[in-house]
């Protein structure tokens, strides 16, 4: 088993890759434990000091919640995990505050962390919008949690497909020019009167299936045990992280379940 790079967008915060060699099982472990397993911060209380916005106290702590924060994990632990059994203490949570007053337009950039480590990843996120004489004033709390819990502490989107292996039958497609229009992405191109997968298109062949459809002895197309990954951050953690932090998450459930297992033999 063997993972590749793709391509690579920092700008826009995400990653493709190509896990060789796996299975169907394998690479939906790999999707989850990206997903729901890796934890992120993100505020799960909000305390109002005062609150004369449009909005209600439970509307803006649920936005709150959902302004991806973030996250240094070498500093901080899960509240399930820490020596203080999830009390709270500077281990597992860290406070914001937020004080304004109107006329204005409140933005996520307007928390103000106790920690320059943790803040909104995208500080443009409106909160809510103060008239004149308006104010809010509040103190969030922040914890690492996980994806599985709340989707607040998802840290970003990944979906995957199997690479496909399209042979092409020229003899039995009576209409080329067809099924290259039909193809969508321009993967099919026609040369010298006989139609192939365009070089550059090559992770995109499982799209002939339309052109299957159309001229099914035309196509034989068959599955490989190569994934495709498609990889998202939301920001709080980069995409280089996110595979780590997740393939540490799998190694450590496999040791688990290897020991339970030893448990079973014994008795």
């Amino acid at each position: 088993m063997e993972i590749r790079a793709l391509e690579q967008d920092k700008e826009q915060n995400t990653v493709s890759f190509i896990l060789k060699d796996g299975s169907p099982s394998f690479a939906n472990i790999i999707r989850r434990a990206i997903m729901e397993e890796v934890p992120t911060m993100a505020i799960e209380e909000v305390e109002f000091r005062k609150n004369s916005s449009i909005l209600y106290d439970e509307t803006i702590a649920h936005r709150l919640g959902l302004v991806p924060l973030t996250t240094d994990l070498k500093s901080y632990m899960l509240p399930s995990e820490c020596k203080c059994e999830g009390k709270g203490c500077a281990r597992c949570q860290l406070k914001l505050i937020l004080k304004e007053k109107g006329p204005c337009t409140v933005y996520a950039s307007n928390l103000k962390s106790r920690d320059a480590a943790v803040k909104p990843v995208i500080g443009e996120l409106p909160i809510t919008k103060l008239l004149k004489n308006q104010a809010l004033e509040l103190e969030a709390t922040a914890v690492l949690g996980k994806g599985k819990e709340h989707v607040k502490w998802s840290p970003g989107h990944v979906f995957y497909k199997q690479k496909a292996n399209v042979e092409i039958d020229n003899s039995k497609i009576p209409d080329k020019e067809k099924c290259v229009e039909i193809v969508p992405n321009n993967v099919l191109e026609l040369k010298d009167g006989k139609l192939s997968i365009a070089k550059d298109k090559v992770l995109d062949a499982e799209l002939c299936e339309v052109a299957a459809e159309v001229y099914p002895d035309g196509f034989t197309i068959t599955r490989t045990n190569d994934f495709i990954f498609t990889l998202e951050s939301w920001g709080q953690h980069d995409c280089k992280d996110l595979l780590l932090e997740a393939s540490k998450v799998v190694e450590k459930k496999l040791d688990l379940f290897v020991e339970k297992l030893k448990g079973t033999a014994k008795k």
